[in-house]
């Protein structure tokens, strides 16, 4: 089993994205994109897919996946699922959470 864990400041995400107008563009899908902006905040929605992009990036241990191809979505049971290039990650298991202040991710990839 492969884990891979991330730990984000919500304030952080706020502000790359306040200082970079393209940073949202450049590391979330736009159906990652739609999903945040629909809530009434939706910094601590971008902070943890951002989390669980680096979360994933950990437990696969590929380099060569670079974080603008993992999209994070919410399936119809709500829990949290994983699409690498528009395909589905089989064994790969993801929780996220967050707070005022901070998100957090961990992936665990069965071998």
């Amino acid at each position: 089993m492969e884990l891979g864990v991330d730990l984000v400041e919500i304030a952080r995400v706020k502000s790359l994205a306040r200082r970079n107008p393209k940073f949202l563009t450049r590391v979330f899908s736009a159906s990652e994109i739609v999903y945040c902006k629909a809530k009434k905040n939706p910094w601590p929605h971008f902070a943890v897919r951002f989390a669980a992009k680096e979360a994933v990036y950990k437990a696969l241990g590929k380099a060569e996946v670079p974080l603008t191809a993992i999209s994070v979505s919410r399936g119809r049971d709500g829990r949290p699922s994983v699409k690498i290039n528009g395909r589905p990650v089989r064994g790969l298991k993801l929780s996220l959470s967050h707070g005022r202040e901070h998100a957090i991710a961990f992936a665990l990839r069965a071998s």
